[in-house]
C-alpha cells in the first residue's frame, strides 16, 4: 500500500476515532498540568502532548499503512482542539484577537499534521492489513467516546470535591465571555476546575454528534441507531442540567441566578448513567457481539445470571442516588467545623447499602466468570472486571469516608480529594461494566430447546 492511497470508508472511520482519542489524551495531560501550574511542568506537558500527536499518527500508520492516515489523524485532532485554542489567543491593545487567532489556528493544524505524518511514517513499518480489518469503526469510536465521557466524570468529581461548582456564576457564558474564548490566564483556583469541566462538556457534545454519524454510517441495525440517538439526547440533557445547576433558570445574567441543588444531584447521577450508556453502546457494537460465525453458546435462563446482573444494576443505581445526595445535600459547616455535614439518611444509607452492592457484584461476577468453561464470549471477562472494580470501590469508599471524617481544616487536603474523587470515578467504571454484563448476558442467554441442547452449556452454580 502506497502513501498516496485514498482512505477507504472503514479506514476513515478509524482515523476519526484516532483523532478524537488523541485529542482526549492531550486534554487530559493539559488538565493535569494546570492543576499544578509551573514553568517546568508546563514545558514537560507540552512535550508530552506533542508526543501524543505522534503516537496518534503512529497507530494510524500501524493500522492503515499510509502516512496520509497519520496526517489526517493530526488534522482531525487539530479541528477538535479548536474548542480550547480560543482560550490561548493573545489580545492586542484594542482587544483584537484576529491576528493571534489566525497564528494559533494555522500553527495548530500545521504542527498536528506534521507530527501525525511523522508518527505514521514510523508506525507503517509494522503494518499488518489484518489488524485494521478486525476493528469495527463504530465500536472503536464508541470506546473512544466512552473514554471521553469518563474524563468528563473525573473532572466533574473534582469540581464537587473542590467545592467549586459555583465558581463561575453564569452559563452558558463564563463571566460574560463566550465560553470557548474565556482567557486561560484567568482560570485560577475553583474557576479552573469549573470552567475546564464545561470545556470537557463541549468536547463530549462534539464527540456525541460524531458518534451518532458514525453509528448511522457503519452500523445498519435500527435498534443500535436508535440507541445512539437516545445517547445523544442524554448528552444534551446532561449539559442542560449542568447549566441549570448554576443558574436555576434560563438566563445569561451573572447576578440574577438561583443555583439549584436538585439539578446538581440530577446532573451527578445522570452523568454516570450516560457513561454507562456509552459503554453499553461500545459493547453491542463490538465484533464479538456481532460475530455470527462464532459457535452458538448460550447461558440457560434457569441459571440465575439474569437475576444477579439485574440486582447488581439496581444496587449500583441506589448507591449512585445515595452517594449524590450525600455529597450535594450536605449542609454548610457550623460552629467552625472543618467540613460540611452530610444528611444522616444519605450517609448511613450509602454505607449500609454498599454491602448489598458488594454482595450483588461478587455473586454476579463469579457466576459470569464461571461461564468461561462453557466458552461463552465476553461474559467471563466482564465478570472478572466487575469483581475487580467492586473490590477497589469498596476500599476507596472506606478511605473516602475516613478522610472526610478525619479532616481538621476548612481547606480540602489532597489526601481527602484523591480517595473521594477516585471513589466516584471508579463507581462510574463499575456501573459501566455492570451495564455491559447486563447486556451480554441477555445477548448470549436463551431458553434451551430440544434442537440445540448440545450447544447449551450450564456453568457451575455459584452461591
Amino acid at each position: 500500500m502506497t502513501t498516496t492511497t485514498p482512505l477507504k470508508s472503514g479506514s476513515r472511520g478509524l482515523v476519526i476515532g484516532l483523532g478524537f482519542a488523541t485529542t482526549t489524551l492531550m486534554w487530559a495531560l493539559g488538565y493535569l498540568a494546570f492543576m499544578q501550574p509551573g514553568l517546568a511542568v508546563g514545558e514537560i506537558v507540552f512535550a508530552a502532548e506533542l508526543i501524543v500527536l505522534g503516537l496518534g499518527g503512529f497507530f494510524a500508520g500501524r493500522l492503515l499503512g499510509t502516512i496520509s492516515a497519520g496526517v489526517w489523524t493530526g488534522l482531525i485532532s487539530a479541528a477538535v482542539n479548536l474548542l480550547v485554542v480560543g482560550s490561548l489567543f493573545g489580545r492586542g491593545e484594542d482587544g483584537s484577537v484576529l491576528a493571534s487567532g489566525i497564528a494559533w489556528v494555522l500553527g495548530l493544524f500545521v504542527i498536528s499534521a506534521l507530527l501525525g505524518g511523522l508518527g505514521a511514517s514510523i508506525g507503517r513499518r509494522g503494518f499488518d492489513p489484518n489488524h485494521g480489518n478486525r476493528i469495527a469503526p463504530a465500536s472503536f469510536f464508541s470506546l473512544v467516546a466512552a473514554g471521553t465521557v469518563f474524563v468528563l466524570i473525573v473532572t466533574g468529581g473534582l469540581v464537587t470535591g473542590m467545592e467549586a461548582g459555583l465558581a463561575v456564576p453564569d452559563w452558558p457564558n463564563s463571566f460574560g465571555h463566550n465560553m470557548l474564548l474565556y482567557p486561560l490566564s484567568e482560570m485560577k483556583g475553583g474557576i479552573f476546575y469549573e470552567h475546564t469541566h464545561r470545556l470537557y462538556g463541549m468536547l463530549v457534545g462534539v464527540t456525541a454528534i460524531t458518534l451518532l454519524v458514525m453509528v448511522f454510517k457503519y452500523d445498519g441495525r435500527g435498534w443500535v441507531r436508535g440507541f445512539a440517538g437516545v445517547i445523544f439526547l442524554m448528552v444534551c440533557a446532561q449539559g442542560l442540567m449542568g447549566g441549570l445547576r448554576v443558574t436555576g433558570e434560563f438566563t445569561t445574567s451573572q447576578t440574577e441566578v438561583a443555583p439549584s441543588t436538585a439539578f446538581a444531584v440530577a446532573h451527578g447521577i445522570f452523568g454516570q448513567l450516560t457513561f454507562a450508556a456509552f459503554v453499553a453502546l461500545a459493547t453491542v457494537s463490538s465484533q464479538r457481539w456481532r460475530n455470527s460465525e462464532a459457535p452458538v453458546v448460550a447461558i440457560p435462563q434457569e441459571g440465575g445470571d439474569r437475576h444477579w446482573s439485574s440486582m447488581l444494576l439496581f444496587a449500583l443505581l441506589v448507591q449512585l442516588f445515595l452517594g449524590a445526595c450525600y455529597r450535594h445535600f450536605a449542609t454548610p459547616a457550623l460552629d467552625g467545623a472543618p467540613a460540611p455535614v452530610p444528611p444522616a439518611w444519605a450517609m448511613y444509607g450509602h454505607l449500609t447499602f454498599s454491602l448489598v452492592a458488594l454482595v450483588a457484584a461478587l455473586f454476579a461476577g463469579l457466576r459470569a466468570k464461571a461461564r468461561r468453561e462453557a466458552g461463552v464470549p465476553m461474559v467471563p471477562g466482564l465478570g472478572r472486571t466487575v469483581n475487580l472494580l467492586v473490590g477497589i470501590q469498596f476500599t476507596l469508599g472506606v478511605l473516602a469516608f475516613l478522610s472526610t471524617v478525619l479532616r481538621k481544616t476548612t481547606e480540602i487536603p489532597l489526601w481527602e480529594l484523591i480517595p473521594t474523587s477516585a471513589h466516584q470515578a471508579n463507581g462510574a467504571l463499575l456501573l459501566g461494566a455492570a451495564a455491559a454484563l447486563f447486556a451480554c448476558i441477555r445477548r448470549f442467554e436463551r431458553p434451551p430447546s430440544s434442537s440445540d441442547q448440545a450447544s447449551v452449556y450450564a456453568a457451575p452454580a455459584v452461591g
